[in-house]
């Protein structure tokens, strides 16, 4: 049954689009734009690296194509802003595909919570679960259902990839979620999963904390979704924003690049 006012004779959906044309509701571009330089992941040796953004050009209003303009795209899964899904990592491994993700769990309300003066201080940084209560106390519980926005200050790295991995000889050394407050999310916290600013969503030395690279075993075991490398999270608020989450559905994908949107009042 559609929801429709009597008062006024109007859906609820045309009064979305009427807002969202008055501009009383404004849309936010949440995802990095790919061009070859975006930052990618860097494994170590002897593991294998996803190629980066590479556009073939196959026709450009010239004889192979007078009229138009075309290329192949070849990328990797987990370039740029991206989905993980849960067949991604060893502990969803009988899990969902990209494909196969609910496509209801990918339009959520969004809660943000804030640690970019801690992790200015401290590029290690790890989220704990006192972190959100004590957001909890302040904001309420986190809605049914929400995408945990981890707002970090990462971005504005994402113009150079050395400043994005900041690596050394310790590893990376990027902002994150602590194994214990990983598990809290996954098991106890009723969310659709966590989006970052980083370029994955563990933290830089995820490797050494137990298990390694919590939030990928703990989240993507439990059927919950990561998207790495957002833009424009400051722009957001704390709560009340919408967001749109929207991958490729390759069939047995482990992940797709995506268009993330926020819908803000």
């Amino acid at each position: 049954m559609s929801h429709y006012s009597e008062q006024t004779g109007v859906s609820r959906l045309s009064n979305l689009a009427i807002d969202l044309a008055e501009e009383k509701i404004k849309v936010i571009d949440l995802t990095t734009p790919l061009t070859p330089q975006t930052p990618a992941l860097r494994l170590p040796e002897p593991f294998l690296n996803l190629v980066d953004l590479e556009l073939e050009e196959v026709a450009a209003y010239d004889n192979r194509g007078p009229l138009w303009s075309h290329n192949n795209i070849h990328i990797g899964e987990h370039f740029g802003t991206h989905v993980d899904a849960p067949v991604h990592w060893i502990s969803g491994k009988e899990g969902r595909d990209i494909s196969q993700l609910p496509v209801k769990r990918l339009v959520a309300p969004a809660v943000v919570i804030d640690m970019s003066a801690e992790v200015s201080s401290n590029p290690d940084f790890l989220l704990e679960v006192s972190h959100i209560e004590a957001w909890e106390r302040i904001h309420g519980s986190i809605p049914h259902g929400a995408w945990l926005i981890y707002r970090t200050g990462w971005e504005q790295f994402a113009h150079d990839e050395k400043l994005f991995l900041n690596s050394d000889d310790t590893g990376s050394h990027t902002p994150g979620i602590s194994a214990e407050c990983a598990k809290w999310l996954s098991e106890k916290a009723n969310i659709v999963g966590v989006g970052v600013e980083t370029v994955g969503i563990d933290a830089g030395k995820g490797f050494d904390l137990e298990p390694p690279f919590p939030v990928h075993h703990y989240l993507l075991g439990n059927d919950k979704y990561g998207v790495t490398s957002l833009k424009n999270v400051s722009s957001l608020p704390v709560t009340g924003a919408v967001i749109i989450v929207a991958p490729l559905p390759f069939v047995g994908g482990t992940a797709s690049p995506a268009r993330v949107l926020a819908l803000v009042e």
